[in-house]
């Protein structure tokens, strides 16, 4: 992927997506990628060996908008093989696309991207259904970052013995890194890799904002007052890693339940706001089923609730982020959770994947102890014929086994 910094200067940033993308374009007559604004969606598919013998049409121009509206098999015919930017402003686009692929379906002829959520949009996914393959694009990851074009290394726990594990982690060579710094950043490529300040990102964030809300919105959905929606996306994001109470909610910033709910669809259609549910199965011990909230990019999160200094509950947004970018570029992907009893214990994320558990707990503390791995013990033992070895995330520098089957590492040699 190429990152513009200043005007002159190029450099080639590898992003996860790139390489399933690709592989996909190969099999699928039909291949969509979609994220929130900014992720880099644009850049990703004109990649030379993405948009080799391709032809780029991007619906952000008002004159191709029309014409997608008025004629789209028209603009498909002489398209060839294609890719069409910001399908979600044409649902009459996907119709048309639906009709050619089922009268010719040739591997690769339509690369998609939106910055909705097609698949929550019910014409798109109606039309689209059994033709294509999904992949999202989220911030950029720690390790796209440093220039790796990777995600925290979940699958390399999942395919390694927990018995290895401690070998496996120690092995990482990420440099470490203040955990907070990659907080107030985020992953948007602009803030990320261009951006040295901090008043230039928030800069930045502030103009982010605006165009979503401007643009975004109007897209997906009818807001009569964006006063009253920006009032509801700070409230959000000051409660990030919580379970979200409508009500609650609703009372703080003066609107109806039903406009909250209406918004927090909103919000999720156009990937900004990451609902996390919770782990349940048949066990004596009731869970708690609400959805706990999080933001997809911790800098926008901080700017929108006002807050200059990050939280620990910052720290678990980067790892379920990191997490969130892993999962979107496997196909056959896994399921995030965490896990919450009546009772009191929790676990703040449980990856399940092929018919395991990865339980994980993220403290924003440099010296683990053996009260932070209480929940995690409990979890193991309720699910002990699917539960892997437990990770405990810190934001010190020693990886050790704090206790059987429970990993202490160093977030940053993980992510």
């Amino acid at each position: 992927m190429i990152i513009i910094h200043g005007m002159n200067d190029l450099q080639i940033v590898p992003r996860l997506l790139s390489a399933p993308l690709v592989r996909s374009l190969e099999s699928a007559p039909v291949v969509v990628v979609t994220g929130s604004r900014q992720t880099g969606k644009s850049t990703l598919v004109r990649m030379p060996e993405v948009a080799t013998n391709r032809s780029y049409r991007t619906l952000d121009e008002l004159e191709l908008v029309a014409r997608a509206r008025e004629e789209p098999e028209s603009l498909l015919r002489t398209a060839g093989c294609v890719t069409l930017d910001e399908v979600q402003r044409s649902p009459e686009l996907l119709m048309a696309v639906k009709r050619s692929v089922d009268q010719q379906r040739a591997a690769g002829r339509y690369l998609l991207t939106g910055s909705a959520n097609l698949l929550l949009m019910r014409r798109v996914a109606e039309s689209l259904a059994g033709r294509a393959v999904y992949f999202t694009l989220y911030p950029m990851t720690r390790r796209e970052q440093l220039g790796l074009g990777q995600a925290g290394i979940w699958r390399e726990l999942f395919d390694t013995p927990d018995q290895q594990w401690l070998d496996l982690v120690i092995a990482q060579s990420t440099p470490e890194e203040d955990w907070r710094s990659l907080a107030r950043r985020g992953g948007y490529p602009t803030p990320a890799l261009e951006l040295d300040d901090q008043e230039a990102r928030s800069l930045w964030f502030g103009g982010y904002t605006q165009t979503y809300l401007e643009r975004d919105l109007r897209d997906v959905a009818s807001v009569a007052s964006l006063i009253d929606f920006r009032r509801l996306m700070r409230a959000v994001c000051l409660r990030i890693g919580n379970v979200i109470n409508q009500t609650e909610v609703g009372r703080d910033v003066g609107l109806s339940q039903s406009t909250i709910h209406r918004h927090l669809g909103v919000l999720d259609v156009s990937y900004q706001l990451v609902r996390v549910p919770a782990y349940s199965v048949n066990r004596t011990k009731r869970l708690i089923k609400a959805p706990k909230m999080y933001w997809s990019d911790t800098g926008l999160a901080m700017h929108l609730a006002g807050e200059s200094a990050p939280r620990g509950a910052h720290l678990e947004n980067l790892v379920l982020s990191d997490m969130l970018a892993w999962r979107g570029s496997l196909i056959d992907a896994p399921q995030i959770l965490y896990w919450r009893t009546s009772a009191g214990d929790e676990v703040d994320l449980v990856i399940e994947w092929k018919g395991q558990l990865l339980p994980v707990e993220v403290k924003a503390s440099g010296r683990p102890k053996l009260s932070d791995i209480k929940s995690l013990r409990t979890f193991r033992q309720e699910y002990p014929d699917m539960v892997r070895t437990g990770l405990l995330l810190h934001t010190g520098q020693e990886t050790c086994w704090l206790a059987e089957g429970i990993l202490a590492a160093p977030w940053w040699r993980v992510l």
